[in-house]
Parts: structure tokens; sequence; C-alpha cells
């Protein structure tokens, strides 16, 4: 299922970052355990609970009862969640979508061309 369009905020990034580095089920908890310090060390419960309630509604998370407490998986990968955003972008520019990616193009370093070659490539071999 391909996500909504969705922009993340420093704080849902970072519980994302746990979601997907941690894997599958994880309790409000285990996600302000594994956030660690810095600045998100002083964040209420209530916060991260709120958080993970708002990614599940944009669903970005899906999450399952576990007694009284939900546990949380990420819906989609890092990538996938990237492409969702990419995509979103293109249709929103229906009128010309090649001017759109040609100034995106224009400001990509080559490094970022190359990997756009290989992309346009395995997707070319996945398709014959």
């Amino acid at each position: 299922m391909p996500l909504r369009s969705t922009t993340l905020g420093d704080l849902e990034r970072a519980v994302m970052d746990v979601l997907w580095t941690q894997g599958a089920d994880q309790s409000v908890r285990d996600v302000m355990d594994h956030l660690g310090g810095g600045a998100q060390k002083d964040l209420a419960y209530t916060t991260i609970m709120t958080v993970l309630d708002r990614l599940a509604k944009k669903g970005v998370t899906e999450r399952r009862r576990d007694g009284r407490a939900w546990r949380y998986t990420a819906a989609a990968s890092r990538e996938e969640l990237a492409a969702g955003a990419l995509r979103s972008a293109l249709d929103a520019v229906q009128a010309d979508r090649t001017a759109a990616m040609l100034h995106f193009l224009d400001d990509a370093s080559p490094g970022e061309l190359d990997d756009l070659r290989a992309a346009l490539a395995e997707v070319e071999r996945r398709r014959t």
C-alpha cells in the first residue's frame, strides 16, 4: 500500500529512526529508551505517545494492542517513505513534470546523477 505523502518533523524522524533500527513491536517506553541523550532525553512519555499516535494516523506506523499499551512498527522502510514523498512531489506538478525533474537534476551532484543512472538501469533490467 503506498503511503500518503507526509512531512515528518525532527522528533517524528527521530522516532521513526528508532522503529527502523530497532524493528517491529516497539512500545512507547522502548522508543523513549532508544531515543537516548541529547535534547530528546527530557521528553515526556506522553509526548512520545502523542508522536507515535500521530504517525499511526498518518499511516507511517502500524500499531497493535498489547494489553493496555500499543506496540508500533514502521509501516514502510525509509526508502519506501522517501519514494512516496518523491511521487507526491511529482504528482503536485502534473502540468509539467519534465520541467520539475529538470530543475531538480540541474542541482544534482555528479554522485546523485550516477545514482540516478544506476537506478534507471536497474528499473530497465527489471522490466525486460
